[in-house]
């Protein structure tokens, strides 16, 4: 559902990342790990087909997104770390916006804003302006428009950002339950988030694949995914 086959993005002589390649089959929930600057933004901007590669093919079910983004945006949902907002609009006004832009039915569009709504618990917050709510409520509003298609394929770049321990709890629970049908691919900083959802691990270090394989393998020693991630991403980057 989400290929990657040697990605690379060039910036002059800067790269941003580098013959990145693998790839998520349906149903897994697979977590992107990497330290600041690592590449995992443009990593995932390529895969969305928001930035072309410098070399490289990123596909989406199947569509290359190069090419093909159109049919390929219609079987994802994308969450970038700072979706964008419209501010005066509300929750509500927001998925009746983007759901006409998809041009759904009008019975088609009231049962994925109610589904939406629900997954992500806006109830509270509906017709209030996105500019007056909290960043936890704004993330949970991006969260729901990238769902609202219902995409066979999530890619979601610090879902928990600036969430309380509660909203986090909640968030994961509901990524969970996406996770039992859908292909997810998750960045985060958090690695409890890693430990809680995810079956699969991509460590990306200075714009290149260091890992990729289960949770547990990442840390045969049982020593924690912190002690893990460090020896992965300065002990061995370091030599």
């Amino acid at each position: 559902m989400i290929e990657a086959i040697g990605l690379s993005k060039f910036y002059g002589p800067f790269a941003a990342c580098r013959d990145v390649t693998f790839t998520i089959h349906q149903g897994e929930v697979v977590a992107f790990l990497g330290p600041n600057g690592a590449g995992k933004s443009t990593t995932m901007k390529l895969l969305t087909g928001y930035l072309a590669p410098s070399q490289g093919v990123a596909r989406i079910a199947g569509h290359d997104m190069s090419v093909d983004r159109i049919a390929g945006s219609q079987k994802l949902g994308y969450l970038p770390e700072n979706g964008p907002l419209y501010p005066d609009m509300t929750p509500h006004s927001l998925l009746d916006f983007f759901a006409e832009a998809r041009g759904m039915s009008p019975d088609r569009k009231q049962e994925r804003i109610e589904a939406v709504i629900e997954l992500c618990m806006l109830q509270s917050v509906l017709h209030k302006p996105i500019g007056k709510l909290s960043k936890g409520y704004r993330q949970r509003v991006g969260m729901a428009q990238s769902l609202l298609h219902e995409p066979d394929v999530i890619i979601m770049d610090e879902p928990t950002a600036g969430l309380d321990p509660n909203q986090i709890r909640e968030v994961r629970q509901a990524l969970r339950r996406l996770g039992e049908k859908k292909t997810i691919l998750l960045s985060t900083h958090i690695l409890q988030e890693v430990e809680a959802m995810a079956s699969r691990v991509i460590l990306i270090n200075e714009g290149r694949l260091v890992y990729d394989g289960t949770v547990a393998d990442l840390d045969p020693e049982k020593r924690g995914l912190e002690a893990a991630f460090h020896r992965m991403t300065y002990e061995e980057a370091a030599t």
